[in-house]
């Protein structure tokens, strides 16, 4: 069974973080991996050659949840030519004295490219919300916004599939014990990663909310168990090459004169 688009309502505490009935088992799930990834770079391909729509890949999840990681794996394969990856911090500079989407528009995809977040115009539906960095009648009116935002950029040719990784408390307890033990990660780690995880709950009724108001038919969510990495990558996968299969994006004819007094001599 493929991974589903979120059908409100959804409770998270209710909802899996391992395992899915639609993902290979082990043995087979690395052959499973790489035909996907090819079959998305030769969608890719068409999709830059046709020019004419773009595919936005928005990521979200709390610290630990594997974004980083889920995005090295599943574009690791593409042309990067055709394909950005987008991922926002804390508004600073210019992005402050505009409106808060600004900056997203300005990182949207152009026709026949992938755009990818890593966290998103979500954030100040999310991060801003739990530290009360805007009042409730800011940040609530903000979910008719990203859904608007959303219907006009699909209007206007651009393809949007959002993907929450839902991990378990104990899971990000286990990764980031591990980042604080590597050297090559742990010189990044931040106290506030620690008051963040102190924020569990909170964090996870602004989710919740997000899922439930922000999944519509032309921008859905989906809610990706992310307790295992191959699993979580297999089912990224797995909705985007079909997403780009059911776009069907076409190489564009040659011109017939240019075929036809084509001599190469």
């Amino acid at each position: 069974m493929s991974l589903a688009p979120v059908q409100p309502p959804v409770r998270l505490t209710e909802e899996p973080t391992s395992g899915h009935r639609g993902a290979p088992g082990k043995e087979a799930i690395d052959s499973a991996l790489d035909d996907l990834a090819d079959r998305l770079g030769k969608l890719q391909r068409a999709l830059g050659a046709e020019n004419q729509r773009a595919l936005l890949v928005v990521f979200q999840g709390r610290d630990a949840a594997g974004k980083d990681g889920t995005i090295r794996k599943v574009f690791s394969g593409l042309n990067p030519s055709y394909c950005a990856v987008t991922s926002f911090k804390r508004p600073v500079g210019a992005e402050v004295r505009h409106d808060y989407l600004w900056r997203v528009h300005q990182a949207l995809p152009p026709r026949g490219c992938i755009g990818v977040f890593n966290r998103s115009h979500y954030e100040d539906v999310l991060a801003a919300r739990v530290h009360r960095l805007f009042p409730e009648e800011v940040w609530s009116r903000r979910f008719d916004h990203l859904n608007e935002f959303e219907r006009m950029i699909t209007d206007e040719g651009t393809v949007v599939r959002k993907f929450f990784l839902h991990i378990s408390r104990e899971e990000q307890r286990k990764r980031l014990e591990e980042r604080l033990q590597d050297p090559a990660k742990n010189w990044k780690f931040d106290a506030a990663d620690l008051g963040e995880r102190a924020l569990w709950d909170d964090y996870t009724k602004a989710y919740q909310d997000v899922l439930n108001r922000c999944s519509t038919k032309r921008a859905p969510w989906y809610l990706v168990p992310a307790d295992h990495n191959k699993v979580r990558d297999y089912l990224v996968l797995e909705v985007l090459v079909r997403t780009l299969e059911e776009m069907n994006p076409k190489y564009p004819r040659a011109d017939p004169k240019v075929l036809e007094g084509l001599r190469i001599v």
